[in-house]
């Protein structure tokens, strides 16, 4: 394998974050195989449970899977949160093009520091002050923001979290003004179902990131194809 990254070509449109707590017990790689063949551009290795060394592991078997369908070089293979893994994961020759930290992880600037230039880094943008921050934060060091949630969500229930505990979702017409705000791409989530896709598209963010939807659903091939065809559908629409 090579370790080429896919930071110039970054591509968040179709964008899916697993982990073995999210299959109903079924194995992982068989559905990000279904993810990468209906044309997802970003595969990101999420588990707030998994050893570092079964993180590794999923991440290899992810990285072959890419590999295999003649993909490499346009989908993005991410971990969240686990530099240790993602450094490893490199040692060990998995093509693995960065991380995805929110903002109690290990700062962006290490993360650089550490993986280098070609590296991708996606951060979730703060929830608290979420417009003035992307307006004032230094992006120099990011590729993309992660923002949400759209509704909340049981399979990531931190996401959206303000000071007070109280989870904070966002509306699509402030998901509209946030892409107008942002220097750099947008891919929102959390809870995001294929009822959404229309106006989530039609708001100007760069993806949409789906967990359960895909993870869990009886057809994960048949739920990732819906998904991914709606954005294309109405993105489009809205490019004309």
């Amino acid at each position: 394998m090579t370790n080429v990254s896919n930071r110039s070509n970054l591509d968040i449109s179709a964008y899916f974050v697993v982990g073995p707590e999210n299959t109903k017990n079924r194995p992982v790689a068989p559905i990000i195989k279904d993810v990468v063949d209906a044309g997802y551009t970003c595969i990101q290795i999420r588990s707030k449970t998994a050893s570092a060394l079964e993180l590794i592991e999923l991440t290899k078997e992810a990285a072959d899977v890419i590999e295999k369908a003649g993909r490499a070089d346009e989908v993005t293979l991410l971990v969240d949160d686990r530099l240790d893994v993602v450094l490893a994961a490199k040692k060990m020759g998995i093509k693995i093009d960065g991380i995805h930290v929110g903002q109690s992880d290990i700062p962006v600037e290490i993360c650089r520091a550490y993986l280098g230039e070609d590296a991708v880094i996606g951060l979730s943008a703060r929830t608290h002050d979420l417009f003035d921050y992307i307006k004032t934060a230094d992006v120099s060091l990011i590729d993309y923001f992660g923002a949400g949630p759209l509704h909340e969500t049981e399979t990531k229930p931190d996401c959206g979290t303000g000071a007070d505990g109280k989870v904070i979702t966002r509306s699509f017409e402030e998901l509209a003004e946030l892409a107008k705000a942002s220097s750099i791409p947008i891919v929102v989530g959390g809870g995001v179902k294929l009822a959404d896709i229309p106006q989530l598209a039609e708001t100007g963010v760069d993806g949409f990131f789906v967990i359960s939807a895909i993870s869990e659903a009886d057809n994960p091939r048949a739920e990732a194809e819906k998904l991914i065809e709606a954005w294309k559908e109405n993105y489009k629409r809205k490019k004309v």
